[in-house]
């Protein structure tokens, strides 16, 4: 205790010791946090590929152990704004380390794992683990970096987080092929231990100044059961379709539930999300163009791997190796992003992102139905530096709009953002695919849905370059968001020395 208390007093010093001490410190946060960013990214999609092995291991049907997958990105999703939410009045540092320690005890839950449903159950209690950690991973570093540096470190931990997110697949075949499936989970355990004991030593106390707010409880009801609603539907219209009544009951019941989230926040004291902050042009832009760059993406990055083996016949390992420019193109230029964001504003920086994620998704609707490796490869270049361009700079100028009180609720905000980009992303275009490829009358075989295994190339190649397109024009509303960005507010985000009565030291 006594050399923390060492540490954090050498940051704390006005004289150049003191300034070079503060440097290393909070670069120290960076790494902590990006434990925790990359493990529960990590996890979003490195579960994906075990799912046929669990499958077989467990003997249940397929519609079952989706939920492994499903089931952690919508607990993800809903506890995003929350977790961020109580992290604005409890302490980020605590959610955080608490973060750790949740997510340890799902992952090794999950290993543990004597059933499919007792998994689905562990997955769940991991991305409760997740919400915490991701939740306040862009309001710690927001607070923690100096002005100078802070798109340099928002650049770091979004290429982290989006490279973990597009390398699961990758990873998860590596670890299942080289020990078996629950190793994917085993390994999450001394790492988060190791990010514990780190978090304790090198975060700082927050303690929110003035008096603390009451938790909106109201507000989390309506916006947990909003959200679930809404998503259960549209998940459920890839095999029921939308004429069904249950999807449209789940439908129904979510959007009253987000009106009656609306009406709620407009009128208690100390709402769940401020819908006044809204007002301001970066947050919504911010929030909406997160949503749609990983709609993008990830909707991408869902159907290239069909695209490869079923068309292209490519096989499995070199079509991991034909996706590897996309995280590469995130991980080597988002850095670079996030600096010159410091330097010459997100404006430039969102929007050369944004041209670059259309332009990838423009090409892919020419993509051809023969070998042509340079123009994927180009292609998969520009969707990977599109995002490392964008991400930094994006988060940057949206936690720069924000005030400082609501920081943790809007980096909640923006992970959720991102989140629901990738579930609905995925959803709604596999359903868009399978229709326009299979046909309008024929999206079943013998009563069960088509598999993209069962489609020829010319079906295929009808419903991908469709499903392109309207990435093109998904990306093209990010473009003129970000055109229509305005100069981003300074400072106050920042560790001033006025900020240090909320530092325990």
């Amino acid at each position: 205790m006594s050399n923390r208390l060492n540490f954090l007093h050498l940051r704390a010093r006005p004289d150049h010791e003191g300034l070079v001490a503060r440097d290393r410190w909070q670069w120290a946060v960076l790494s902590v946090v990006l434990i925790g960013a990359t493990m529960s990214a990590l996890d979003v999609s490195i579960v994906n590929i075990a799912l046929p092995t669990i499958r077989r291991e467990f003997g249940v049907r397929l519609s079952l152990v989706e939920w492994v997958s499903i089931s952690y990105m919508m607990v993800l999703a809903i506890a995003l704004p929350v977790v961020g939410r109580l992290a604005d009045i409890y302490g980020r540092s605590l959610l955080y380390n608490a973060g750790f320690g949740v997510f340890v005890i799902g992952s090794a839950a999950c290993g543990l794992a004597p059933t499919a449903m007792f998994l689905i159950i562990a997955r769940c209690v991991q991305a409760i683990g997740a919400g915490l950690l991701q939740a306040n991973s862009v309001a710690l570093i927001t607070v923690v970096f100096r002005k100078r540096d802070l798109g340099q470190a928002l650049g770091v931990q979004a290429a982290i987080q989006a490279t973990a997110m597009a390398l699961g697949p990758f990873v998860g075949a590596m670890l299942i092929a080289a020990v078996g499936w629950r190793v994917i989970f085993y390994v999450n355990v001394p790492i988060g231990i190791a990010g514990l004991v780190m978090a304790y030593i090198v975060l700082p106390r927050y303690h929110p100044a003035g008096h603390r707010e009451r938790v909106d409880f109201a507000g989390i009801g309506f916006f947990t059961v909003g959200l679930l609603g809404v998503a259960l539907a549209v998940n459920g219209a890839q095999s029921a379709g939308w004429g069904s009544s249950v999807v449209q009951g789940e439908l129904a019941f979510g959007i009253a539930s987000f009106a009656a989230f609306v009406f709620t926040e407009l009128r208690v004291k100390s709402p769940m999300i401020d819908i006044r902050l809204f007002r301001r042009y970066a947050l919504v832009a911010g929030n909406s163009t997160a949503f749609l760059a990983y709609y993008v993406l990830f909707t991408g990055l869902f159907l290239l791997p069909f695209y490869f083996e079923d068309v292209l016949h490519y096989t499995t390992a070199w079509s991991g190796v034909m996706l590897m420019p996309v995280p590469a193109a995130m991980a080597f230029l988002a850095p670079f992003a996030g600096r010159a964001a410091d330097r010459f504003g997100a404006r430039t920086l969102t929007l050369a992102g944004s041209l670059m994620l259309m332009a990838g998704s423009a090409m892919l609707i020419f993509a051809p139905s023969h070998h042509a490796p340079v123009y994927l490869v180009t292609a998969m270049l520009l969707l990977g530096a599109g995002l490392g361009v964008f991400t930094p700079a994006n988060n940057r100028s949206t936690m720069a709009s924000t005030p400082r009180d609501k920081l943790g609720v809007m980096g909640g905000l923006l992970n959720m953002s991102r989140s629901l980009g990738l579930i609905f992303g995925i959803d709604i275009s596999g359903m868009l695919f399978i229709q326009v490829a299979a046909g309008q009358t024929a999206v079943t075989k013998n009563g069960h849905p088509v598999a993209l295994g069962d489609l020829g190339t010319t079906a295929f190649m009808n419903g991908f370059h469709l499903v392109m397109a309207t990435l093109v024009a998904l990306a093209a509303a990010t473009v003129a968001f970000s055109y229509f960005r305005h100069a981003e507010v300074g400072a106050s985000v920042r560790l001033s020395p006025e900020a240090s009565a909320e530092v325990e030291l």
